[in-house]
C-alpha cells in the first residue's frame, strides 16, 4: 500500500499555505485530498483552478455530478466516489441519478445517460471518438463546447483520481457513509 503526506497548515510547503487555507474557508475543513496536493503547491493550484473552471462550466449541477461520478467510478476512487455523493447531496442532486452513477446502471433521463456515454467514451478511449459518438450527444441536446467541457472535467478528475490512488488518501469523515468499491 502506497501512502502520502497529507499536509495541514503548519507542514504544508509556504507555497501552499494559502490555497490550504482557502480549502479550510471553503471546506469548514481540509480535505484529504487537497492536504496531499499541497505536497506539491502547483498541483494544488491546477486542481482549485480546474475545480472553478469546471464548476463555471455551461453544465448544471446534476451534469457536473454526472461527469464527475462516472470518471471517479471509472477510475475507481476509493476518495472520490464518497466525496462526489456527500456533494451531489449538498447539491440536492437526485439520489437516483448518484446511485445509477455509484452503481453503473443506466440513468433515468436519457440527456444525463448520452451526457455519460460520452464521457465514458473520452476516457475509455483517451479522446478517440468518433462522428457516431458525436452525433449521439449532439442528437441528445449537447453541443461542441459539451465536449470539450468533459475534456475540462476528466483533466480536474485525473489529478485527484490519480493523486488518491497513490496516496491511498483516507476518506474524509463527512463521507464516510457513502463508502464505495467498485
Amino acid at each position: 500500500m502506497t501512502t502520502l503526506k497529507i499536509h495541514n497548515l503548519e507542514t504544508a510547503p509556504e507555497a501552499s499555505k494559502p490555497l490550504i487555507e482557502k480549502s479550510q474557508k471553503a471546506y469548514g475543513m481540509i480535505p484529504g485530498l487537497h492536504g496531499v496536493l499541497a505536497g506539491a503547491p502547483k498541483i494544488f493550484e491546477a486542481y482549485q483552478t480546474l475545480h472553478e473552471l469546471f464548476v463555471n462550466t455551461s453544465f448544471n449541477e446534476e451534469e457536473l455530478t454526472v461527469v464527475w461520478q462516472t470518471i471517479n467510478v471509472e477510475h475507481a476512487c476509493h476518495y472520490c466516489v464518497p466525496a462526489h455523493t456527500g456533494i451531489a447531496k449538498m447539491m440536492k442532486v437526485d439520489d437516483a441519478v448518484t446511485e445509477a452513477l455509484r452503481n453503473e446502471t443506466p440513468l433515468a433521463d436519457a440527456k444525463l445517460e448520452a451526457l455519460r456515454n460520452m464521457t465514458l467514451t473520452i476516457v475509455r478511449n483517451r479522446g478517440h471518438v468518433s462522428q457516431e459518438d458525436l452525433n449521439a450527444f449532439y442528437a441528445a441536446g449537447y453541443g461542441e463546447q459539451q465536449v470539450l467541457e468533459i475534456i475540462l472535467g476528466l483533466s480536474q478528475k485525473v489529478i485527484s483520481n490519480y493523486t488518491n490512488h497513490i496516496a491511498n488518501t483516507p476518506v474524509d469523515a463527512p463521507f464516510q457513509g457513502f463508502a464505495w468499491s467498485k
